[in-house]
């Protein structure tokens, strides 16, 4: 009958086509991590993108309405004063988190590793196969 499978052929030729068959099952399993992995990325860096965007959007109007009400503040006794050092301040926070987006970027963890790791185990397993 076509399309139905008789028992699986033994010596060399069978042996090759299980083996072909558990590579194939191997790689499959892979590739379906990879992909779920490449999903997680795309989902953590949409989301970093929209945090950021609203972070950097709502920080800035608060620090021109900071300023404006500092500046006002003072206007008739030191206005240079207060705008000098709210420009130092600024540039100090500005730096520091620069420092801290630098130091994140480098400790974050490796993507796809669990792919990588995987891959490593199945490597060691099969050079390691008599």
């Amino acid at each position: 009958m076509p399309g139905a499978e008789g028992p699986a052929p033994s010596g060399l030729l069978g042996s090759a086509a299980r083996m072909l068959a558990t590579l194939l099952g191997l790689l499959h399993t892979r590739l379906e991590l990879l992909i779920v992995e490449l999903e997680q990325e795309e989902e953590r860096l949409k989301e970093a993108v929209l945090l950021g965007v609203a972070a950097v959007f709502c920080l800035s109007f608060g620090l021109l309405l900071l300023t404006l009400f500092v500046v006002v503040a003072f206007w008739d006794d030191n206005r240079l004063l207060a705008l000098g050092s709210l420009t130092v301040l600024y540039f100090a926070l500005g730096a520091a988190a620069v420092l801290v987006l630098r130091a994140r970027s480098k400790s974050r963890p490796r993507p796809f590793a669990a792919t990588l790791e995987e891959i490593n185990k199945d490597r060691e397993r099969l050079s390691a196969a008599p």
